[in-house]
């Protein structure tokens, strides 16, 4: 099986942290950031890892080079020249990414203890074309879900709201995104966005043809590092061993 992880960021909400260290080598418990990816996918039977970089893109090259897993192959999807965003870090690395079977996209950024095989278990028993770990957690902006399928997303703060089928605003239920996700191979052909673009817009326009499902979680399963509070809540979970 394979992953993506996405690690290419400039982690510009933890500055000066990531001055000099990109957000994904940006240790909780004594270890990167990457490396508690990159163990939670192995032990959901991952064995193929690509990892993008650009932001201090060297010291990410030298840690997965680094890396000696028996059986687990790294690769690096490399943005130096130019970041792509999350979707367009998706088109870059398609071709590592093709194969015959599901494979996860994973943010760098987290810290999660949801299941990822009762995951991957629900993802192959529903088949949509690419399922979302979501938790109801107070966030600005969220997807909007209608019995559990894709229905649009919107951000509170600026009333901003995309909606990709007939459902009624009533009939929609807001969870926040954990970045966390699953995603059909063939989701590959159908990307025509050009240029660096985030996964949202990709996700939103195919949720009008296809499936895309939510994976509900329990929000205190789950934290991120995005900004220097968050992560010393990271840390504290983790150290009150809340999280692991």
């Amino acid at each position: 099986m394979k992953a993506m992880i996405f690690a290419a960021g400039l982690g510009t909400r933890l500055k000066p942290l990531t001055d000099t260290l990109p957000k994904a080598l940006v240790t909780v418990d004594g270890k990167p950031m990457l490396l508690h990816a990159a163990e939670k996918l192995m032990a959901a039977g991952v064995r193929d890892i690509i990892v993008n970089v650009h932001h201090h893109a060297g010291l990410l090259k030298t840690f997965v080079a680094g890396l000696d897993y028996p059986g687990i192959r790294f690769h690096i999807s490399d943005e130096t020249g130019q970041l792509m965003d999350t979707g367009g870090g998706l088109k870059k690395a398609a071709g590592s990414l093709k194969g015959e079977e599901a494979f996860f996209l994973y943010n760098a950024d987290i810290l999660c203890e949801i299941d990822l095989d009762d995951m991957l278990k629900e993802h192959r028993r529903q088949r949509p074309i690419a399922t979302l770990a979501v938790s109801r957690r107070q966030t600005p902006r969220n997807f909007l879900w209608h019995e559990k399928r894709l229905a649009g997303w919107e951000d509170s703060r600026s009333g901003d709201r995309i909606l990709c089928t007939d459902a009624t605003r009533e009939q929609l239920k807001a969870m926040a995104f954990s970045g966390i996700h699953l995603v059909e191979p063939h989701l590959l052909d159908l990307i025509r966005e050009e240029g660096p673009f985030p996964i949202t817009r990709l996700y939103l326009r195919l949720a009008k043809t296809y499936d895309i499902m939510a994976y509900e979680h329990k929000p205190g399963q789950w934290a991120d590092i995005g900004t220097p509070d968050k992560l010393e809540r990271a840390r504290e979970m983790v150290k009150n061993r809340k999280i692991y």
